[in-house]
């Protein structure tokens, strides 16, 4: 991490969400533990939500919140779910990576209903309580490949184009109601995800893997390095605040410039 970079327990954005509740999505590790841990620190109840349970169930105990173990990937957990949440933040997701005449259908399938339809339900039930206060943020992690594609990752490229569009129309309907949506989009962040692909990738490309945060991950970025989770979880802590009001509709990148280019 450079001195450029947040570090974590680090304080950017002055925002009081005390007396709101928020719910995140995949939030036992990575972008969403940070975005958990961020707006607990705002003041906010926070349920952190997991395949992981366990991992849930440590982060809730560090901030004081509400560990859920869930499969969003399951239709029935999904309608099961009771979503009561000023703030929502859909951070969950996984990856496969191999060229489309190898990628399995229904792992195709699956994480698409993890990546965005989860969210569409999520938020569907989110909705109704923050019309009824007024006010109400829902942030959409996506990624540059939500805005640009590259090869062998088709079905997450489609859900995270899929997701962005969903942001929009969340922004639309929810804007004369006080309710933002927004998408962050960055580039590859430093997390269990983003390291599990590099094994994939080298076996993917037929490159050594000491090679593909280099030659994949950091050739867009005019700043080589990778996105840490507490950067983007600062982001989300500002699209909370008054200031931040009429930021709706939008996708935010931190990309380092990758989309500048492209």
């Amino acid at each position: 991490m450079n001195e450029a970079s947040i570090a974590p327990g680090a304080t950017a954005v002055n925002v009081d969400l005390t007396g709101r509740s928020a719910l995140v999505t995949g939030a036992a590790s990575g972008i969403g533990r940070a975005c958990a841990e961020r707006l607990a620190r705002a003041g906010a109840v926070v349920t952190v939500l997991d395949l992981n349970g366990e991992g849930a169930m440590e982060v809730a105990d560090e901030i004081g919140g509400e560990a859920l173990q869930a499969d969003l990937s399951d239709y029935e957990v999904l309608d099961a779910l009771k979503v009561e949440a000023d703030v929502v933040v859909n951070n969950a997701g996984l990856q496969h990576v191999a060229a489309m005449e190898d990628f399995p259908p229904e792992r195709f399938s699956m994480i698409l209903r993890v990546m965005l339809e989860a969210p569409f339900r999520i938020v569907r039930k989110a909705l109704p309580g923050m019309y009824e206060k007024g006010w109400g943020r829902v942030v959409n992690i996506s990624s540059v490949h939500g805005l640009r594609a590259s090869p062998f990752k088709s079905a997450y490229i489609s859900a995270k184009h899929g997701l962005e569009g969903l942001s929009k129309v969340i922004a639309l309907e929810g804007g004369p109601r006080g309710v933002t949506s927004n998408c962050i989009s960055p580039a590859y962040v430093r997390t269990p995800l983003v390291e599990g692909q590099i094994a994939d990738q080298a076996r993917t490309r037929g490159i050594p893997e000491h090679e593909v945060i280099e030659k994949v991950m950091l050739t867009g970025p005019a700043i080589k390095r990778l996105v840490e989770p507490e950067e983007v979880a600062e982001l989300v802590a500002f699209l909370c605040t008054p200031e931040a009001s009429f930021i709706t509709g939008a996708s935010l990148t931190m990309d380092g410039a990758a989309t500048a280019q492209w």
